[in-house]
């Protein structure tokens, strides 16, 4: 078996770097043997595309390739969102691939509708969006609340599938050459690029629920790309969508609470009003180097549906639930340049210098003193929180031929600073110490080597070593080896093993930054409440979160049949928490007992995936195919308290039927079945052990959906569908964990249209 490697993280030290979990890593590789993996040639084998042997690969390719091609990665491409467009986030479809769920950040069951991609129960906190390469943080400006949860659908909404012309899915150890809050994975989100021909298209999407309490959606989104004479071209997007919220009554029956002037049920899902404008200039200097200039701007309006974090709400929250309020709104805007370099001979650079800037305005929500997530009054005063981030990072690739071994090194290093401010995060610290900073910033410096080896023809290493330096949380080592076998031109063996990090957020890590939870939520000790208020500060001082991330599996593919095997493995530490009745009790200072966020104990997250793609009829199933694929969770929880990290299924299998009748006309069935899914058995502030309604598990289900598209012109396509074909709705029963698992919706019977026209 692989041993655990020890953490190197080093921090506030002028000590020379340890160099012995990467030494004892190579050789704890050497010595497991010939059980190192191999990486199918076609990344998308989980999501139902072809394979191709390694020994059918001529070409050495780099490194970031190679890892592209590991165990658990999927492609989504502009054909599979053709086929299953998604009603409005592009969670919706990355949730069909092996080894993704949605979740929120805790076990703790709030703001259970608002879930994001989690990817192999590590959580939404450890899954880093791209765009284009390009880290997107604006979900950072967000302030996290009591158990760890912020109140927002996440970053995977800021490209409008229109847009899309790939999306890959970096699961594992493929996933920490890429550093910080990438432990649980990789979501890269790839545009489409400009053309050297003049195209265009206008797409119309609406989907319509056959229960009037449930949202609805309409979107339009449009792109144009084209030449801008002899060396520019250019590509421009933009979208339009609106997304009602469940009306305020949806889940009374379910929780038992009526809708009043006073109080409102378990809120269902928001809806959303987006806006996306988009453009990119290409400039083809001269033969083999092409600049790129980028610049987007994007709003995101919540429409209210009453989520708040505990309680029965309030007459202000059921108003503006009543009323469809927008009481968030995020405005987020973007420019980068890119130079790209093909200087002949496999050598290749990148340089890209980028900026995001986010502003998070929202209705002022109780913090201290307060019941957290709740407005008090209809007309309340806003609060503004900005993000600003500016990375540069750089590569060059290049082959080399070393000791009779042909290679392709890649050096590359990259420098992030992040600066967020928001007064009213610490004006309850403010108003305890006497003093507070609003802005925190973190600046972080990395470089890192990769090499993509052949060492026999079919036998490919891919190690990697990553640096990064943190301004506040000093230094760490990410050291990696991927590698690939095939046994025979239909039959390989692949795996990997890193070690991945993740720095404190911005909040976690401002000592002003507080919240109370007045009496209600201060731990129990020797059997009874200690008195309020208590309050979380930042803390300064954590640690980062380390995660040694293990996989191997097998992968077959033939004449159109595909199927593979992965068995995956991460060790979790010091995972950041706030939960009080892990921490010692402190002194009371000025009437306040002073908690802070803390590192908690080891966690394991452990599981299966597969995949099994059938083609029945055609050549290598063209005209029916049977693509399925598999997650089966074996832990997910923490190894002192033993409690989930993420409530999610213990098992979910993904299917699809595509079968092509004409040249024209394609239909798709699909199902997806839902395991078991348990909640917490005890309490996240106080750890007492819960009973009754609090431990009420989730038990397995399935949603069936059908469409058709048809190709109307060359010019012209339409799609219908519909959604939960059998009706299978959950309810949300709590705001939290009152109710168990019960935490989030599944919306009933809806059909859709998605139009489309081009040129």
């Amino acid at each position: 078996m692989l041993q655990q490697a020890s953490s190197v993280s080093l921090r506030r030290t002028n000590a020379m770097p340890d160099f012995r979990l990467f030494l004892n890593l190579i050789a704890g590789w050497a010595a497991f043997g010939m059980v190192t993996v191999a990486l199918p040639a076609h990344a998308q084998e989980e999501g139902g595309g072809a394979e191709a042997s390694l020994s059918e690969v001529h070409v050495l390719g780099t490194a970031e390739e190679a890892l592209k091609q590991a165990p658990g990665v999927s492609v989504i491409t502009t054909e599979d969102l053709a086929k299953r467009p998604p009603a409005n986030d592009l969670s919706e479809i990355i949730r069909t691939m092996p080894g993704v769920n949605l979740s929120g950040n805790s076990a703790s069951g709030a703001y259970g509708n608002s879930r994001q991609i989690d990817l192999r129960g590590m959580g939404p906190e450890n899954t880093l969006i791209l765009i284009d390469g390009k880290p997107v943080s604006s979900r950072d400006a967000v302030r996290m609340g009591r158990n760890g949860e912020r109140n927002t659908r996440g970053d995977s909404n800021w490209v409008p599938a229109e847009a899309v012309e790939r999306i890959e899915v970096l699961r594992g150890p493929a996933a920490a050459r890429y550093g910080s809050g990438a432990a649980g994975g990789v979501v890269n989100i790839i545009t489409r690029q400009p053309a050297r021909v003049l195209t265009g298209s206008l797409s119309f999407y609406a989907l319509q629920p056959e229960d009037s309490d449930e949202s609805h959606t309409r979107r339009t989104s449009f792109q144009l790309a084209g030449p801008l004479g002899e060396a520019f071209s250019f590509r421009l997007y933009g979208n339009v969508n609106k997304t009602t919220p469940d009306k305020p009554g949806v889940n009374a029956d379910a929780s038992g609470t009526a809708v009043s002037d006073t109080t409102i049920p378990p809120a269902g899902r928001e809806g959303v009003r987006n806006r996306d404008i988009n453009a990119l200039l290409r400039w083809d200097l001269v033969p083999g180097h092409v600049v790129e200039f980028e610049g987007g701007f994007s709003r995101q309006g919540n429409i209210y549906a009453g989520d708040r974090l505990m309680g029965a709400g309030n007459e202000a929250m059921s108003a503006l639930a009543d009323d469809g309020e927008e009481t968030n709104t995020m405005y987020r805007r973007t420019g980068a340049i890119t130079h790209r370099g093909d200087y002949g001979a496999g050598r290749m650079s990148r340089v890209t210098f980028a900026y995001e800037g986010t502003t998070n305005s929202r209705l002022n929500e109780g913090m201290a003193g307060g019941i957290e997530g709740s407005i008090t009054t209809v007309d309340a005063q806003r609060s503004t929180s900005t993000l600003d981030s500016y990375q540069f990072s750089a590569e060059y690739n290049t082959p080399l031929t070393l000791a009779g071994l042909t290679q392709v090194v890649t050096v590359g290093g990259e420098y992030t600073r992040k600066e967020l401010d928001d007064p009213y995060a610490v004006s309850s610290g403010l108003a305890t110490l006497g003093h507070a900073q609003s802005r925190n910033t973190a600046r972080t410096q990395a470089v890192f080597i990769e090499d993509n080896i052949e060492l026999l023809a079919d036998f490919i290493l891919t190690p990697g070593l990553r640096f990064d330096h943190h301004n506040q949380f000093g230094s760490n080592w990410s050291p990696g080896i991927n590698a690939s076998y095939g046994l025979s031109p239909t039959i390989t063996l692949r795996g990997g093993i890193a070690r991945a990090f993740k720095a404190p957020n911005l909040y976690q890590s401002n000592s002003s930054y507080m919240y109370s939870t007045r009496g209600n939520g201060c731990p129990v000790v020797d059997g009874n409440r200690i008195g309020g208020p208590c309050n979380i500060f930042g803390n300064d001082d954590l640690d980062p979160e380390i995660s040694i991330n293990k996989e191997i599996g097998v992968a077959w593919a033939e004449r159109g049949w595909a199927s593979g095997l992965t068995w995956f493995d991460n060790d979790y530490k010091n995972k950041i928490v706030a939960d009080m009745g892990g921490q010692d009790i402190p002194e009371i200072v000025n009437g306040y007992r002073t908690f802070k966020w803390f590192n908690g104990g080891r966690a394991i997250v452990r599981g299966v995936e597969g995949y099994l793609n059938i083609p029945l009829l055609g050549f290598e199933g063209s005209v029916l195919k049977f693509n399925n694929n598999l997650t089966w969770m074996d832990k997910n929880e923490s190894r002192k308290t033993h409690q989930p990290l993420s409530v999610i299924p213990e098992y979910t299998i993904n299917s699809e039927l595509e079968w092509h009748p004409a040249e024209q006309l394609s239909l798709l069935f699909t199902a997806t079945f839902y395991g078991k899914q348990e909640p917490r058995t005890r309490n996240m502030s106080s750890n007492e052990a819960l009973s009754g309604d609090y431990l009420k598990a989730l038990d397995p289900y399935e949603l069936y959906g059908i469409s058709a598209g048809y190709d109307i012109s060359k010019n012209a396509r339409v799609r219908v569908g519909i959604n939960n074909l059998t009706d299978k709705r959950l309810y949300r029963k709590g705001n939290g964990s009152e109710q168990g698992a019960a935490t989030y919706n599944e919306p009933g019977r809806a059909y859709y249209i998605n139009l489309t026209t081009s040129f």
